[in-house]
């Protein structure tokens, strides 16, 4: 022991001896047993090697909710990258289309038959008020608001005209060029949209209004409207998380909607392989997936099948992928080049290649207007048959060492496809290559969704513009077929406003004798299908476009997830997102 400890033989004495520590108590009386305590406790707490136990401090708020108790369903997709303005060719996504129908407000919908439908979320009338000038007059709803509590006004309507008909890069520009002036009143709860001719395609405008009193003022302006984020939504969801890098999106029930709440507390859209997906869904960590599945991963879906409860169901697009022969650039500007060009491709094949052999694959895009899935498509392709050779030679061209050549000069075509989007980039690496075999050589130019649709193919004069040949882009169908036709044929019109350029369609194809026929279908003074039936042939003869499929996703539900269906045509399967139910929840 060390000293003032227990004296040597005292605590043998007490662990062994325990008989003499009784006797000691019992002869010693009241003061034997109070110096037996004593000593006791003296020895205990000179001697103990065992600490006490350490305080354990509560953490608050570390409560862990056990997933399964979780009211959500989790969608696996294919990518989540940025930019999501559904307004401009470069935002064009499933997951913008996705987006937008959950979080921003539109004065029409499409029915289940692709009709327009009046949104009574947002609006409480929409009508034609006046037919000279032609009026159509939108009353919103008093409670319609912004998830910042901003209401949604006129200004909001105010916004999108300008910049739809000022701005490159945008989607179906005609209709909103019509528009010559917008006013409001009761506080900017009616808005009064003044066109310059009658348009009846006008419910198709104003679809995904933006919050201008946010937008209007940011650093950036338009170009960088909605490129990672929604700064407010006016929907059933909000955003909750928006991590790229994570590829994850978490919507949860927006809690200032004011119509009826969404069924779920949130939907999960989660990024990852095909094959990785499947084996999601397979665990059950994904209870749908929406994937633009090829060949393969049909196979292995269809092995799902087998042993576990699901749906699937083709989701079509708005986009048909289309190879467009731009007469705005100087080599392309000879029709007999244009159609050398076209000629020489393989369109079985781009069709093949570019579907992956999936779903897109037999929406094969044989009109020029229409997409294949829309009411009063019309096949009306025809196959060029004037050998490639002839139409080159015709135009001057002579054949050296297996290349085109004129003027000493080689035929160099520069082929564009926005950087990273599929399938336009696989697409335009084919073309490349079958132009090649023909003895066209070419360059491929891979570049920034927002620069190829907002500074090279604009039309604009701008300093640093590619020219460009060839570009494989999308068509996008926003609702109106004759809009379409205006927009992606139409000649250059004005705004009323000298001083503001007015973007040319993205080929820079104009041609005055189709342009009154353009112009009659877009007012109405007749039918889109005549109109049609004159039109297309020219448009396939001046080789400006050559559409090759409609893409389309496929859309994989469990059991578990309930009311989950392709939805309303081009509205894609989450736009129904608010009646989804998880089973048991």
């Amino acid at each position: 022991m060390r000293p003032g400890g227990v004296k040597p033989g005292v605590l043998g004495q007490l662990s062994t001896r325990s008989g003499t520590l009784v006797a000691m108590t019992r002869s010693g009386g009241t003061r034997g047993r109070a110096a037996v305590a004593v000593v006791v406790l003296f020895v205990l707490s000179a001697c103990s090697v065992t600490p006490p136990p350490p305080l354990v401090p509560s953490t608050p708020g570390m409560t862990v909710v056990p997933k399964e108790r979780l009211n959500e369903v989790v969608v696996g997709v294919d990518e989540i990258k940025g930019s999501y303005n559904p307004h401009t060719f470069a935002g064009q996504s499933t997951i913008t289309t996705a987006l937008s129908s959950l979080l921003l407000p539109s004065a029409f919908r499409a029915n289940t038959d692709g009709s327009p439908r009046m949104d009574l979320d947002l609006l409480a009338s929409a009508e034609v008020t006046k037919a000279e000038p032609y009026t159509v007059t939108y009353t919103i709803r008093r409670d319609a608001s912004w998830s910042d509590s901003a209401p949604i006004a006129a200004e909001d309507f105010v916004y999108l005209w300008e910049r739809m008909r000022e701005e490159p890069g945008v989607l179906d520009p005609a209709g909103y060029r019509l528009i010559t002036d917008i006013a409001s009143r009761e506080g900017g709860k009616v808005v009064e949209v003044v066109f310059g001719s009658p348009y009846p395609g006008w419910r198709s405008l104003f679809a995904n209004l933006l919050p201008a009193h946010l937008l209007k003022d940011a650093p950036g302006g338009w170009a960088s409207a909605l490129t990672d984020s929604f700064p407010a939504s006016a929907g059933p969801f909000a955003v909750r998380t928006l991590d790229q890098p994570r590829g994850e999106i978490i919507l949860e029930r927006n809690d200032r909607f004011w119509e009826r709440p969404a069924a779920l507390d949130r939907v999960v859209l989660r990024r990852a392989s095909q094959h990785d997906t499947i084996e999601a869904l397979k665990s059950g960590d994904d209870q749908a997936a929406l994937v633009r599945a090829e060949a393969i991963a049909l196979k292995e879906i269809e092995e799902l099948g087998r042993t576990t409860p699901l749906t699937t169901s083709v989701a079509p697009r708005s986009e048909v992928v289309q190879v467009l022969a731009r007469p705005a650039a100087p080599q392309m500007a000879d029709v007999r080049v244009r159609q050398a060009v076209l000629n020489a491709l393989n369109r079985d094949e781009l069709i093949a290649i570019g579907s992956r052999n999936g779903p897109g694959a037999k929406l094969r895009a044989d009109s020029q207007v229409v997409a294949p899935t829309k009411a009063g498509y019309q096949a009306t392709y025809q196959a060029g048959t004037t050998p490639v050779g002839q139409l080159l030679t015709e135009a001057g061209y002579t054949q050296q060492n297996g290349q085109w050549v004129r003027d000493g000069k080689e035929l160099s075509l520069t082929i564009a496809a926005p950087a990273g989007v599929e399938p336009y980039v696989t697409v335009a690496n084919q073309v490349q290559r079958q132009l090649s075999l023909s003895g066209i050589a070419g360059r491929l130019l891979t570049t920034p969704p927002n620069q190829l649709f907002g500074r090279d193919l604009s039309g604009l004069p701008t300093n640093n513009a590619e020219v460009v040949d060839i570009a494989v882009v999308p068509r996008v169908d926003t609702g109106d077929s004759a809009t379409a036709l205006a927009s992606a044929f139409g000649c250059r019109t004005s705004s009323g406003d000298s001083s503001t350029p007015i973007p040319a369609n993205p080929s820079g194809f104009c041609d005055q004798s189709v342009q009154t026929s353009i112009d009659e279908a877009l007012a109405g003074r007749a039918l889109l299908s005549d109109v049609l039936a004159r039109v297309e042939p020219v448009l396939w003869q001046q080789a400006v476009a050559l559409p090759l499929f409609q893409v389309a996703d496929l859309l994989v539900v469990l059991q578990q997830a309930q009311n989950v269906t392709a939805g309303a045509p081009f509205a894609g399967p989450l736009s129904d997102a608010a009646t989804w139910r998880r089973e048991g929840r």
